[in-house]
């Protein structure tokens, strides 16, 4: 029978282990946030001094330590009553905009009323990001990336896998408005507060606050505020391209009748001719048949537009899934940077099913396909094939497409090969740890190093078909 090592843990222990550490950092972590909230940086420097008069004051007989003690204390005696002591009746209304971007300042507008009975003065409105504490289930299946290489106290312990993780569960910092509110009984104002989101996806507000500190500035009463819950989109993050030509852009071998109708007649003037029935009234030359007497209609030359495919690989089997959201950056990057006014770009992706989302002239706007981005999740479990016959149901009106990739495999080349083989002229761009291997197609971006390496992309991509 095969023992353990004296110094390994089994299965049991450590699972009871890990959930009473999670039990321990959870409350903590609830404790550190009451008290911030409640306590300014002034108040905490007070309380430290406060602290040392008090430890210095043991056994010395030392006039001005005594002083510094009884001045400490009494401003705690007179701020911690004080603060509690403040009241508000106040109502707001968030005025947010409908979009935001992962890792960019958004400044949005509050506006206050006070519905009290006395005037409110020195006060600050506060936004709280939803609770970032991850859940046992996290905190026992994640692992923080360079976790192994710690000593063994530290992955026993997991504290930095817990920071790791509350820092990853936050929506955003910040929240807080610069400007004191000043407002007598009735009286509304609005103020100022800044944010930046840390990740994409939709942050509901609906966790108020009304700041009320003392006099000293040491501490504050925190008050819920009246305020009707919003959300707000986050789109991902972007990196600045290259100017970027996608294979095929020049045969216009695509858009056709369907596109034809959804857009318009359009197109270059070729010359006049009679009217015939169905012809569009606007199409009608007013002059000429004033002239003739007879209904004179233009004649356009049918105008097609390039149609363009955005696959981006949603499997990660990456428990930090940061490479996932590089690649979720990288698609947003492009689809923000083509020009889709003159032509059609389909986003093709799996999320439980695969799924086509398009825009483009005469469709949607480009910003459809960075809202869709902003609520991609990973997938834990491959499904290359449904993808591969959605692309290929639509390779007829491809032009060509350019496939992201989360990694490199034999599942994704033979991916890649199904589409090519099926005529579809493919653009491979892939994310991988590290250089590139010598057998890798297309190109290849270094995982932490995106934005330099879309920077030295080709303006012309190469095409495989």
């Amino acid at each position: 029978m095969k023992t353990l090592p004296s110094n390994s843990v089994s299965a049991p222990e450590t699972g009871r282990l890990e959930r009473w550490l999670h039990a321990i950092y959870f409350r903590g972590a609830g404790i550190q946030h009451f008290l911030g909230r409640r306590l300014r940086p002034a108040g905490v420097g007070l309380g430290l001094v406060f602290v040392l008069a008090s430890c210095l004051g043991i056994g010395h007989n030392k006039a001005p330590v005594y002083q510094l003690f009884s001045l400490s204390l009494g401003m705690i005696v007179i701020g911690i009553p004080w603060a509690m002591s403040r009241r508000a009746n106040v109502e707001a209304k968030r005025e947010l905009p409908r979009f935001g971007t992962a890792g960019e300042p958004l400044r949005y507008t509050v506006k206050v009323s006070n519905r009290g009975r006395r005037k409110l003065t020195r006060a600050w409105i506060s936004d709280t990001s939803p609770d970032p504490r991850p859940s046992i289930e996290d905190f026992t299946l994640l692992r923080e990336p360079g976790e192994e290489e710690r000593n063994a106290y530290d992955r026993r312990f997991a504290y930095f896998r817990w920071q790791w993780l509350m820092m990853g569960n936050r929506l955003f910092s910040g929240g807080i408005s610069t400007d004191d509110l000043d407002l007598k009984q009735g009286q509304e104002a609005r103020v100022s507060v800044e944010m930046t989101p840390l990740r994409r996806g939709v942050i509901r507000f609906d966790d108020l606050r009304l700041l009320l500190p003392d006099p000293f500035g040491l501490f504050q009463r925190c008050r819920k505020v009246s305020a009707p819950a919003c959300t707000l989109t986050v789109l991902p993050r972007r990196f600045p391209l290259p100017p970027i030509e996608l294979p095929g852009g020049a045969a216009f071998k695509i858009s056709g009748e369907a596109n034809t109708n959804a857009i318009g007649n359009s197109g270059e003037f070729v010359g006049l001719r009679d009217y015939r029935p169905g012809d569009p009234l606007r199409q009608i030359h007013w002059k000429s048949w004033a002239r003739t007497g007879r209904p004179i209609v233009k004649e356009l030359e049918d105008t097609f537009y390039p149609r363009y495919g955005l696959i981006v690989d949603t499997l990660s089997c990456d428990r930090t899934d940061h490479q996932f959201e590089e690649a979720i950056s990288v698609a947003a990057s492009f689809a923000a940077s083509l020009d889709t006014s003159e032509s059609l770009l389909d986003l093709m992706f799996i999320k439980n099913e695969a799924h086509m989302v398009t825009a483009g002239r005469g469709i949607e706007r480009a910003e459809k396909l960075l809202e869709v981005l902003a609520g991609v999740s990973p997938e834990r479990t491959e499904n290359f094939t449904a993808l591969a016959q959605l692309v290929l149901r639509h390779r007829d009106d491809l032009t060509s497409c350019l496939v992201i990739f989360n990694g490199w495999d034999d599942v994704r080349a033979a991916f890649l090969h199904t589409l090519t083989r099926g005529g579809v002229v493919c653009a491979p761009v892939i994310i991988g740890k590290g250089p590139a291997p010598g057998d890798v197609p297309g190109h290849w971006l270094e995982s932490g190093q995106i934005a330099r390496d879309l920077q030295k992309l080709p303006n012309k991509l190469i095409a495989l078909n």
